[in-house]
C-alpha cells in the first residue's frame, strides 16, 4: 500500500502544479489581450474620422461653375480684376 499511496501523491502534486501553471498562463495571456483591446480602442478614439468622399459634381453644378467663370473671364477683359486676382477666383470656384 505504501507505494500506491506514493503513486497517488505525487499524481496529485503534478496534477496541482501543472493546473497552478495553466491558470498562471492564461491570466497573462487575458491581461496581454485586454491590454492590446485597450490600446487599439485608444488608437479608434484618437485617430480622425475618415474623410467624406468629394461629392461627384451634377450638371446643375457644373453649369453653375462654368457660368461663374465666364462671369469672372468678362470682368477680366473689362479690367476689373487683374491676372492675379482672376487666377485666385477661379481656383475658388474650381475648388
Amino acid at each position: 500500500m505504501p507505494g500506491l499511496l506514493r503513486g497517488v501523491a505525487r499524481t496529485a502534486v503534478i496534477s496541482g502544479t501543472a493546473t497552478a501553471v495553466s491558470n498562471r498562463v492564461s491570466r497573462r495571456q487575458a491581461g496581454r489581450w485586454a491590454q492590446q483591446d485597450y490600446e487599439q480602442q485608444l488608437a479608434q478614439q484618437q485617430a480622425p474620422p475618415p474623410a467624406a468622399a468629394a461629392p461627384q459634381p451634377d450638371a446643375d453644378d457644373m453649369t453653375g461653375k462654368i457660368d461663374q467663370l465666364k462671369q469672372l473671364a468678362d470682368l477680366k477683359a473689362q479690367g476689373v480684376l487683374s491676372e492675379e486676382e482672376f487666377e485666385a477666383q477661379k481656383r475658388r470656384v474650381l475648388a
